[in-house]
């Protein structure tokens, strides 16, 4: 009996996505991203909920991860918005909100470091290119209070020492060989 209900939970869980999403699986959806011609734009978007987009031809460093998990069956929006409806006070308070947004709060970094530390795996920040393994999740601090987020795949730099990123920082969804690029301030899975 037992084992028919751990058969049983196991392909319910896929039928509504939870076993689908691996790091494999991420690092291939966010591989696939690239083939699609995406023009940066960080410009506010009222969007459907649950499972809203951005334009498909525009996004920004945040529509990476957003779409790549969608790929998965994970809607980011619906669980970053819902969590912080129910934990608000725990999320930055940098934007000066008073309660959620659902066309935005997915797409912030801040909020998706907020959402990976309280549902995902936090994992060693180093500057050591071998802890960050296909499908973790990667933020930056570009400057100031400029934050950005990748995606690492499994494809390998040209001298093979690092695996490379899918991101969106002004030239669309690319890869790039830019892991230690810049001052990392988050690294999870989820």
């Amino acid at each position: 009996m037992k084992k028919l209900l751990s058969t049983l939970l196991f392909f319910l869980l896929i039928g509504i996505g939870f076993a689908q999403t691996t790091p494999e699986k991420l690092s291939e959806a966010a591989i696939k991203l690239t083939e699609q011609k995406v023009i940066y734009d960080p410009s506010y978007f009222s969007i459907a909920y649950p499972n809203g987009d951005v334009p498909a031809d525009r996004g920004v460093c945040t529509d990476v991860i957003i779409r790549a998990y969608r790929e998965l069956g994970v809607d980011l929006q619906k669980e970053v918005h819902e969590d912080m409806r129910a934990n608000f006070s725990l999320y930055p308070s940098i934007w000066g909100l008073k309660h959620t947004d659902k066309n935005i709060d997915h797409r912030r970094v801040p909020n998706l470091m907020k959402f990976f530390e309280r549902h995902g795996k936090v994992k060693p920040i180093n500057q050591n290119a071998a802890y960050y393994l296909p499908g973790d999740v990667v933020c930056w601090n570009l400057g100031g209070a400029t934050t950005h987020i990748g995606i690492v795949i499994n494809k390998k730099s040209r001298d093979g020492k690092r695996f490379l990123i899918v991101h969106n920082i002004g030239a669309g969804q690319v890869i790039e060989d830019c892991l230690l690029d810049y001052r990392i301030i988050g690294h999870y899975t989820y």
